[in-house]
């Protein structure tokens, strides 16, 4: 099987069936599935997704106990999935289906792991796109992807890529970091951005912020070292404070008065326990890195 089409579902029953059909027409002249994930929708998605798995022999239909997150759904779908290669794509048709094809063929034509979709112009709500915006710049640094790559939802990851994510056993996965983590051989190609066709983003502010956090802390030891960095700047600083002190009082150029030694020694002692915070947190980020479930290394090929 060529390709497999994971669709994570949330809340979708007006525009589910609307997309599998479509996805029926786009890609009839490859061998394809697609998998459909509900994620613990509140609306009839569930009892659609079912019925379109009944209808159709090359459609999965998954449903999960609650709702888990997008990332856990496509996860999810991800481990179901059997095709060569596994093309995400949002339930809302803001991702046209027939630009999969696009996707499938530079990844084929080029060899390359993963291909992202890139959009001229983005329909989305504008607090969306400027949290888009800062997860990428963030993303850039603390998964070393390149500045000019945007990491859009909808991709196609090759199946030996797939694998390797498929491993990962925490409850909190963030797909592009797990794709970081396995391969930079990696490209994008412009595809059409369209209106959402029914209903209303299942994107809030606060969906924002908690992939924001887990991007920041869950899959990088940057933040440690960063406060490292900071506690090593503030004891060296009360370092250079108190022989300026000195010196100046040994030479009579100044009085040193008692509000001014208790606010060095506070610094002294605020950079002393940053330094051995940043220390021992160090050694828990690399615990927390090893207990991850990721690999130490992926072999691309054997001879």
């Amino acid at each position: 099987m060529v390709l497999s089409v994971v669709i994570p579902v949330y809340n979708s029953q007006e525009t589910l069936e609307p997309l599998v059909e479509k996805l029926q027409d786009c890609l009839s002249a490859i061998s394809f599935e697609v998998v459909l994930v509900n994620d613990g929708s509140r609306d009839n998605s569930e009892a659609v997704v079912y019925r379109l798995a009944e209808r159709y022999t090359n459609v999965q239909g998954l449903s999960l106990r609650r709702n888990f997150g997008e990332f856990n759904a496509v996860l999810c779908g991800l481990t179901y999935a059997r095709g060569d290669y596994a093309v995400l794509i949002d339930d809302d048709f803001q991702n046209p289906p027939e630009a999969i094809l696009t996707l499938l063929e530079r990844a084929q034509s080029g060899h390359y792991d993963v291909v992202y979709s890139r959009y001229a112009q983005k329909k989305h709500a504008w607090f969306r796109n400027a949290g888009s915006s800062l997860l990428n710049y963030l993303t850039t640094y603390l998964l070393d992807k390149p500045k000019s790559l945007y990491l859009s939802s909808f991709k196609l990851i090759n199946r030996a890529v797939v694998q390797e994510i498929v491993s990962y056993t925490g409850p909190f996965p963030y797909i592009d970091a797990l794709i970081f983590r396995v391969t930079r051989n990696v490209t994008s190609v412009e595809v059409p951005h369209h209106p959402r066709q029914s209903g209303a983003s299942n994107y809030t502010l606060s969906k924002l912020v908690a992939l924001f956090l887990n991007v920041l802390f869950g899959f990088s030891t940057v933040p440690l070292r960063l406060f490292a960095g900071l506690g090593l700047g503030l004891f060296g600083l009360s370092l250079l404070l108190g022989l300026g002190l000195l010196l100046g009082s040994s030479l009579h150029w100044f009085s040193v008065s008692g509000w001014v030694l208790v606010a060095w020694v506070v610094l002294l002692l605020a950079g002393l326990q940053m330094v051995f915070l940043a220390v021992m947190s160090e050694y828990l980020g690399k615990l927390f890195l090893a207990q991850s479930g990721l690999k130490p290394f992926v072999v691309k090929e054997r001879g």
